[in-house]
């Protein structure tokens, strides 16, 4: 699946297109995200727009740079934690499951850049159902992305310098939520 970018109102496109937003979003800062906020992506939570570099230090920081890092991007290391861990192990049980609905919908291994319980592979391959199988998007939401989105976006919000990445956690938890109602 490759990135894409985001229109700059998601909660105004198709629930398909909003998905694909919050993906392209929940991915190392590129131009594109960079041209929908100057086109107003998240224009009410932002004061101003943040630079690119700030974005990408607080990218690494929050998710994938060196050391430990306060909010994994990751289903597995928040769904198959044991009782006295704070997280779970990257690639655990869970990411099987999660590959498995990829491949019973036609996705392999190749078709994404990013382990595959990555949030934003999750939410694009959420949008891409929500367009082609309504019953199957259902499925996946409830036994995936609503068991550990709400526990992610949560510490996103929390730990980030950056009201960019508190506007993302916010949207992909109210998207969540209203495609749960």
């Amino acid at each position: 699946m490759a990135a894409t970018s985001p229109p700059t109102d998601p909660t105004s496109t198709p629930v398909d297109e909003q998905y694909a937003v919050l993906a392209a979003c929940w991915r190392h800062p590129d131009e594109g995200v960079m041209d929908a906020i100057d086109a107003g992506l998240f224009a009410d939570e932002l004061p101003e727009r943040p630079a690119g570099q700030a974005l990408s230090v607080e990218y690494s920081r929050l998710f994938d740079g060196p050391g430990d890092h306060p909010c994994p991007p990751y289903e597995s290391v928040y769904r198959d934690a044991e009782p006295d861990q704070e997280f779970g192990l990257v690639m655990g049980t869970s990411t099987g499951s999660v590959e498995e609905y990829y491949a019973a919908h036609g996705l392999t291994a190749d078709a994404y850049a990013e382990l595959p319980d990555h949030v934003a592979v999750e939410l694009e391959f959420a949008g891409l159902l929500s367009a082609q199988d309504e019953a199957a998007f259902d499925d996946f939401a409830e036994e995936h992305l609503r068991t550990w989105l709400p526990s992610f976006t949560e510490r996103v919000e929390e730990a980030t310098r950056e009201p960019f990445y508190a506007a993302v956690a916010s949207a992909t938890r109210e998207l969540i939520r209203a495609d749960s109602d």
